[in-house]
């Protein structure tokens, strides 16, 4: 596991609050624009019912003394002018904030994959335990979606609302001024208490419990995509009741911090609502004896009152999004442990040189995952002409998908030599490299789409014909024209609705349309039946020539293509040559060999007793 992503993910390791919240501020400079314009509309939304319910309460109790209609007509006219202005800046006020967001959103899911890229494969590559480099595909997933999702809330409803309650306090200072100090005092007590005092308190309540809230749902969804993916085996198994009670427990303990998030959320409403009503009886009690004395209209007596109440229009949201501070920041700080990860390689800053060939030439290769680790490969020296097929076999656990992810470059090596026509491979950019490699694996991996786009990943350019003349050389072609849809059936998930042979040819034929001239075999044939593994060889033998080949292999059966077997043991080369020197040499190839054969032979013998 890499050890500078896994002291990020550790609590406190390498991200604080304040940074992340400075970074979270940061990431919506794009569309500072937009919010400041959220922002103003929303303060000329609150302005206006302000507006109208100070006019309104002008208009009743000046109407109450009988006056003219002139007299009124101002007052008419405002209560008309802020209620459709209300309406009208409510409905911009939820169009630019809500447009805002969603280009928020749109832009973190552009920089998180962005950010996300250059890690694949190599810091969050699969292990043998199902984790991704200390995280689970589901958790990823859960980052992915979820955690920006969750990220909207801390625009909108947190950033946002401070902005506007500031320009409606300064707004009501003014206003209840021009009335009366004492009348600015109260409101300004009142609201410093109603917008910070709650908050603050609301926040300290629901901080820790935001991120308990936002760590056990992402823990939550992770089983579930787990226990999703694996569902057959749990049945086959018996363990889905077993199973199931987990998810229940963990849904439980979700459920409490739910509810005591709405616990909360219930306190901070009542302390608002408490303070908006003491606000208007504190104005009353002021206000009266003013009135009595002659020193202030009695009209404004309603006007003062009931415009403080529209006023806190305004702070109620604020306890609230205080409360889902908490989670919004833990969401960011989930996604930020992932972006600061280094990536593994470092493209050069000059451009790729250019290669005199396809040769592959290794030096005294030596490397290491992690430092502390011991070398999973020592020594190695092997040279891959152009042109030319060399097989890599050895047991479990010798190296041989690490040599082939070094020449991918998914990693840098610390000792030795690679050199791809004549230049070390770590000049070339990683893009320009993969231009020159074609890669066929044990485990396909099909889009959720048809099999016509499945095969132009390998080249979005290619022409209908190129398409077909590389189905028919991967002998895809007469499959697919069988099918319904033809080219245009959907293969379902990981394409699932294709056997093993068909997708493995579905990623030969990636490779002939690609027709890049080095090309890496991984064990192309594993788990595939006697009769599919032959089809799949046949085309094969076709892919391969005239290209410089690796290829990975534990059946010896494919190995008769190959120019050069070179057998690995415990990361070191310890026998080379063509399959009749190795077999003659009575070495580990030869054990490799009689072993594959005889469980051949005992099985084939097997198979004629039940037949006969």
């Amino acid at each position: 596991m890499n050890s500078t992503l896994t002291q990020l993910l550790r609590p406190g390791g390498g991200i604080t609050m304040n940074n992340t919240l400075i970074r979270l501020l940061k990431l919506a400079a794009p569309i500072r624009g937009w919010m400041a314009l959220a922002a103003l509309v929303g303060s000329l939304t609150v302005a206006s019912g302000i507006g109208l319910m100070a006019t309104s309460a002008y208009l009743i109790s000046a109407a109450a003394l009988h006056p003219s209609v002139a007299a009124l007509q101002v007052a008419i006219v405002g209560v008309r002018f802020f209620g459709i202005a209300r309406g009208v800046f409510r409905y911009l006020e939820r169009m630019v904030s809500h447009r805002a967001t969603f280009r928020l959103l749109s832009n973190l899911r552009v920089w998180f994959y962005t950010a996300l890229e250059p890690l694949m494969p190599a810091r969050l590559l699969t292990d043998k335990d199902g984790r991704v480099e200390g995280l689970r595909s589901g958790d990823l997933l859960r980052r992915v979606v979820a955690d920006i999702d969750v990220l909207q809330n801390f625009y909108i409803r947190i950033v946002a609302p401070p902005v506007v309650a500031v320009i409606i306090g300064l707004g009501m200072w003014a206003l209840l001024g021009a009335f009366g100090g004492i009348f600015a005092l109260i409101y300004c007590i009142c609201f410093l208490l109603a917008s910070i005092a709650v908050p603050l308190l609301t926040h300290l309540l629901s901080k820790r419990l935001g991120q308990e809230l936002v760590e056990t749902r992402a823990e939550l969804h992770t089983q579930l995509v787990d226990r999703i993916q694996g569902l057959a085996d749990l049945v086959a198994f018996g363990q889905e009741e077993q199973q199931a009670q987990e998810l229940a427990m963990l849904n439980t303990r979700l459920n409490r911090m739910q509810m005591a998030m709405a616990q909360i959320s219930g306190l901070q409403g009542s302390l608002s609502n408490f303070l908006m009503n003491l606000t208007a009886w504190a104005m009353l009690l002021a206000a009266i004896p003013i009135i009595s004395t002659g020193h202030l209209n009695g009209v404004f007596l309603a006007v003062i009152v009931l415009s403080t109440l529209a006023s806190f229009e305004i702070l109620l949201p604020l306890p609230g999004a205080f409360q889902q501070l908490g989670g919004s920041l833990t969401a960011a700080q989930r996604l930020f442990t992932i972006v600061d990860a280094p990536p593994a390689i470092q493209d050069p800053i000059t451009p790729s040189p250019q290669p005199t060939g396809h040769t592959f030439e290794i030096k005294q290769l030596g490397f290491r995952y992690e430092a502390t680790e011991p070398e999973v490969l020592k020594n190695i020296t092997l040279t891959l002409p152009e042109g030319q097929c060399l097989a890599i076999i050895g047991p479990s656990g010798s190296g041989k998908s690490t040599l082939t992810r070094l020449l991918l470059r998914f990693w840098d090596y610390q000792e030795g030599q690679i050199l791809l026509g004549g230049h070390e491979l770590k000049a070339y950019q990683q893009e320009d490299l993969y231009r020159m490699i074609s890669v066929v694996e044990q485990d396909t991996h099909l889009f959720n789409t048809t099999i016509r786009e499945n095969l132009l990943i390998a080249r979005s350019d290619a022409t209908e014909e190129e398409l077909i003349l590389a189905c028919q050389q991967a002998q895809l072609h007469d499959f697919v024209q069988t099918l319904p849809s033809g080219y245009h059936t959907q293969v379902g998930e990981q394409g699932l609705r294709l056997s093993g042979g068909e997708r493995q040819r579905v990623a030969i034929a990636r490779a002939f349309l690609k027709n890049a001239p080095i090309l890496f075999l991984d064990e192309p044939t594993v788990n595939l039946d006697a009769v599919t593994e032959r089809a799949i060889l046949q085309a094969l033998r076709v892919l391969c020539q005239g290209r410089t080949t690796l290829m990975i292999a534990h059946r010896l059966t494919e190995l008769d293509m190959a120019d050069e077997i070179v057998v690995l043991q415990n990361g070191q080369i310890i026998e080379r040559g063509k399959q009749e020197q190795l077999l003659n040499a009575h070495g580990l190839y030869w054990q490799m060999h009689q072993q594959q054969y005889t469980t051949l032979r005992k099985l084939d013998d097997s198979t004629n007793k039940k037949v006969s």
